[in-house]
């Protein structure tokens, strides 16, 4: 099957993987899942403001500091096994195969949330984990396509077009499912782990139709593919030393993207915490969640068009400037009102810088076939980044029994990935596409 660039009905179906795969984001890590696991691991003696310890492998753990270090371990692990398997993907030809395997895991994985019991915590975990692993894993292979379906001038805007369905595919499912609740009863709340696995599998289809799993026809000789999937990232290495403005743009991609990714894992955990929701309860949390994921819409197709205008490293820096306010802002507020304009502001540039780092590392990019070994090295900053950023979350929270502190630890992430991506020099051989 060969794959027409530039092709709308192409890029449609591809983007349409965000559509499918982002109610993992909304649903599992951000909204649903993360108020359940802390109302079921929460004993019913346990006062507000008290701290709720859980018993994990014999080792007393706060249990938001136990959920912070499954994703941290959850992250460790893509980025360790990305760069293996992106170089057999390009070397055998199968990145689609690789993409249908962790999207698969991962769509299981949610739906096995439906057994979660703390009796058992370190098994139901297990599938908190994996989840976690089948979604970041398969947006190593999602992403490689990016170079293929389209020319470096539309990439801000397919990447945009594709962060855009999965804030409203997700918001439309997180709706459905807040309603089931509200008619039926909160006790059905399993069932909707058992849906985004149904929802994420099930829409996935649309993508793998339109892609083949071998674009460029590539014709692996012998056997030994772990060992040439090693090769090929070597090359990749070798390249990379004399592109000094990916280098650069991959530093301070390493370093904001802590601070982005910290955010939209531990965001609702956080506001659970720290912000006086009185009478609202979990539906003030809801409700800020949703205030997030329409406004990011918008976002994502704003800064795709600003980075038209004035260029991606420009409007890469503006957004960072906000994402440091929100960092120091978080340290401070305490009402559910200062919450919500603050999680409008979070959806005004999530979906902005999101979309623009992958546009941004796709346009750097310089010709070649190894798109999956290009974008592994890419993934694996992003995933250790996360490790480091979620582990002190948690970590910072375990001693000081506050995450508050971690707020400021992660405002200092964005001051700092705001200088370094200053100092990423505009592309002068893209001709009129701006960086």
């Amino acid at each position: 099957m060969a794959l027409e660039k530039n092709n709308p009905k192409t890029m449609r179906a591809w983007a349409f993987y965000d559509w499918a795969n982002s109610v993992y984001n909304l649903v599992i890590t951000t909204a649903i899942f993360p108020i359940f696991y802390s109302s079921i691991t929460t004993p019913d003696d346990i006062g507000a403001g008290e701290t709720a310890y859980v018993d994990f492998f014999g080792f007393q753990l706060i249990n938001t500091e136990l959920y912070s270090y499954i994703l941290s371990l959850s992250f460790l692990i893509v980025a360790f096994i990305s760069p293996l398997l992106s170089g057999i993907a390009d070397y055998s030809g199968n990145k689609k195969r690789f993409l249908q395997f962790f999207c698969y895991l991962g769509a299981v994985s949610c739906a096995m949330l439906y057994f979660f019991d703390p009796a058992y915590l370190e098994f139901s975990m297990v599938f908190v984990l994996t989840a976690s692993i089948g979604f970041w894993g398969s947006l190593v292979f999602y992403n490689a396509y990016l170079p293929e379906i389209a020319d470096v001038s539309l990439h801000d805007k397919v990447s945009a077009q594709g962060f855009a369905l999965g804030y409203i595919g997700s918001a439309l499912l997180l709706i459905a499912i807040l309603n089931v609740l509200t008619v039926f009863g909160n006790h059905l709340v399993r069932y909707s782990f058992i849906a985004v696995g149904l929802w994420w599998a099930g829409f996935a289809q649309i993508t793998y139709s339109a892609l083949p799993n071998n674009v460029y026809g590539v014709r692996p000789k012998g056997t030994g593919f772990i060992w040439n999937g090693f090769k090929e990232l070597q090359k990749v290495a070798k390249q990379l030393k004399s592109l000094i403005n990916i280098r650069r743009f991959l530093r301070a991609f390493f370093i904001y993207n802590m601070g982005v990714q910290t955010v939209m894992v531990m965001a609702v955990l956080f506001a659970k915490k720290e912000v006086d929701w009185g009478g609202e309860g979990d539906s003030g949390l809801i409700i800020s969640v949703l205030i997030i994921q329409f406004v990011a819409i918008a976002g994502a197709f704003l800064f795709s068009r600003l980075s038209a205008r004035l260029g991606n490293v420009p409007v890469l820096a503006m957004s960072l400037v906000i994402w440091v306010s929100i960092a120091l802002a978080a340290y401070v507020i305490t009402t559910p009102m200062q919450f919500y304009i603050l999680a409008g502001v979070v959806g005004l540039v999530m979906g902005g810088i999101q979309s623009l780092s992958r546009s941004t590392f796709s346009k750097l990019l310089p010709k070649t076939k190894d798109h999956a070994s290009f974008f592994s090295f890419y993934d694996v900053l992003e995933k250790i980044g996360i490790v480091i950023g979620t582990f002190l979350f948690g970590f910072i929270e375990g001693v000081t029994e506050s995450m508050r502190n971690s707020a400021l630890v992660i405002a200092s992430f964005f001051i700092l990935g705001l200088l370094l991506i200053l100092m990423v020099k505009r592309e002068k051989s893209i001709g009129p596409i701006k960086v």
